[in-house]
């Protein structure tokens, strides 16, 4: 039923953005081979000692007796504490070492939550510790551990931790027990329960392991991860100081049904697009709407009509009304039977491999590959059968399961409350990212809930002083592609990502007004272009003169001031350095990207 690998595909293009999914999952997968550290929710506790500075840390024998007698958490079992350092190949399935590891101190705990479920959770400890502590997300079903996140973090001296959240499973069947019923406690722990289980608890160890409390906490996710600290935000907003929330699964019980929009609609047009004639449709649109580095800075503005391709000779035959029309359908997202828009599509530009994939056997017959967790999701939580076939699915019963994951589990997991009220009062700052070619997860969707929160928070000045967005023209979902992303946890190491970004602004009151964006070559890891990603809706331009591939040679400008809730007195946009008006640089911090350092 979910045909992923952890290898490419024998067949698939080279570059194809559809095994972006693929190796998530795949990464994820290979967490799971050894004992991990458990933390639940009740019982747990945070420790708040005088803050520990960054160098070489005074802690507890990395032995599993001495942690297991100073960590007292109830319920709670410390089954390993290991040292490593230098080298470590992930458990599970072939994957590639991690190297240059500082020594850690790698502990695991196991606790059950309220139903009895082992939850586990990964706390790596490093000797030189900076005094912060670091939660990481997952992927997909998946909460985790990821351990190239672990990597990263400990590589920068944060105490960093990972769970599971009680489940193993990448299919999501974990919702259902054996009768199929739902299983509300797995549920909850995927949703919100195990990160937050994780947080408490592993503060509490780091305490106890370091005799000091972090003085600060940030969490660093992307996907699953990305929803997952807004979550926390929303949720538990005394949990973290910090979030980079990146390419977030928010507004879950909309964007995933919409994730099988596009093969519906191939499926009820009778018309799967072979892949050549999809690279045909991006290729154009690309072309039209893009720059000459292949890149559409803004796909709402974009308004090339697939139909001027009708004709055309493709190596897969030439290009139909009816597939013009398929396209157009695709970009424009999901309606109902009677005519509502129900939520976006793919954006003009995004790599129609995550969620209209095809295959063409070699008989010529092109067939759908639908992408995996919208399957499951509609079949195996919406409907209860795991079973289910969705080549059985009209526009009807879309329009049916569309609002059915809405009114069943929006409560639980769609993780679009705008209210950040708690999290804005106690100091906390978001960092959120996504990119424009995102081919799984529609970045319109994310655009929607900071504009909600915007709305909710006071206007957009209020809100940027706390939570800010940053839009990639051209990345897609979770990592670079035609245009440069920054950075990815998945990644280890990492080459830029934006938690020193908020660290800055945290701790030091800088507030980004742009952050870096890097391609890297995956052969060499030597950065080959760099952006800034500036703070919506402010776009980054071409300063006139430097190397247009380098982000020293780009300013942020907007177009239309009253976005900001321009301060009275100041001039128009362009009157000022940076292309803004004087009085929103106090307001909206320096052009660059903020140290690296942290």
């Amino acid at each position: 039923m979910f045909p992923w690998r952890c290898r490419r595909p024998s067949g698939s293009r080279t570059g194809s953005l559809r095994l972006v999914w693929q190796g998530l999952i795949c990464g994820a997968l290979v967490a799971y081979g050894v004992t991990l550290l458990v933390a639940a929710s009740s019982g747990a506790r945070t420790s708040a000692r005088a803050p520990q500075p960054r160098g070489t840390a005074a802690h507890l024998t990395c032995e599993t007796s001495a942690v297991a007698a100073a960590v007292k958490i109830v319920g709670a079992t410390v089954d390993s504490a290991t040292p490593l350092s230098g080298t470590f190949t992930p458990p599970g399935p072939p994957s590639p070492p991690l190297t240059g590891l500082p020594s850690i101190c790698a502990v695991n705990l196991t606790q059950a939550d309220s139903a009895g479920n082992p939850m586990h959770i990964v706390l790596w400890l490093p000797d030189s510790w900076n005094g912060r502590f670091q939660g990481v997300g997952g992927a997909g079903f998946l909460c985790g551990p990821l351990y190239s996140e672990l990597a990263n973090g400990v590589a920068d001296g944060y105490a960093t931790a990972a769970t599971d959240c009680g489940s193993s499973d990448p299919t999501g069947s974990f919702a259902l027990n054996k009768d199929a019923s739902l299983n509300t406690a797995l549920i909850d722990d995927f949703a919100f329960n195990g990160i937050h289980a994780m947080t408490v608890d592993g503060k509490a160890v780091t305490g106890d392991y370091y005799g000091s409390g972090a003085r600060y906490a940030y969490f660093n996710g992307c996907s699953t991860g990305g929803r997952e600290g807004l979550m926390e935000a929303q949720r538990f907003p005394t949990d973290y100081n910090g979030i980079v929330s990146a390419a977030p699964a928010i507004n879950w019980t909309r964007f995933i049904p919409a994730e099988i929009w596009p093969e519906l609609v191939m499926l009820q047009s009778k018309d799967f697009l072979a892949p050549c004639k999809e690279a045909a449709f991006n290729d154009a649109v690309t072309r039209a709407c893009g720059g000459t580095d292949g890149v559409i800075q803004d796909p709402g503005d974009c308004h090339w009509n697939p139909a001027d391709l009708i004709g055309l000779a493709t190596p897969c035959g030439t290009i139909t009304p009816t597939d013009a029309a398929v396209v157009e359908k695709i970009w424009a997202g999901p309606t109902s039977t009677s005519g509502k828009k129900l939520w976006y599509g793919l954006e003009p530009g995004a790599s129609f491999d995550g969620l209209a994939a095809t295959s063409t056997a070699a008989d010529g017959t092109t067939s759908g590959v639908p992408f995996p967790i919208a399957v499951a999701w509609l079949g195996t939580w919406v409907q209860r059968n795991p079973n289910w076939d969705w080549h059985t699915l009209t526009y009807a019963g879309f329009d049916q399961l569309f609002v059915q994951s809405q009114a069943e589990f929006s409560s639980t997991i769609a993780t679009d409350d705008p209210d950040l009220s708690q999290f804005r009062d106690r100091g906390g700052k978001i960092i959120i990212w996504h990119g424009l070619a995102d081919q799984l997860i529609f970045p319109q969707g994310t655009i929607n809930y900071y504009q909600r929160v915007q709305a909710a928070m006071g206007g957009p000045r209020r809100t940027g002083t706390f939570a800010r967005l940053f839009l990639a023209p051209g990345a897609q979902h979770c990592a670079s592609a035609a245009g440069p992303a920054p950075g990815t946890p998945y990644q280890y190491p990492a080459p830029t990502m934006p938690l020193p970004d908020v660290v800055n602004w945290v701790e030091h009151g800088q507030a980004p007004l742009s952050i870096l964006a890097q391609k890297v070559d995956p052969q060499t890891n030597v950065v080959t272009e760099s952006r800034i990603l500036c703070a919506y809706p402010l776009t980054a331009v071409y300063s006139g003169a430097g190397n247009p591939n380098i982000s020293t040679s780009y300013r942020c400008s907007v177009a239309d001031d009253r976005v900001f809730d321009r301060p009275s007195g100041t001039r128009r946009p362009g009157s000022g350095a940076h292309g803004l008006p004087a009085g929103w640089l106090r307001l909206w911090g320096p052009r660059t990207p903020s140290s690296r350092g942290a």
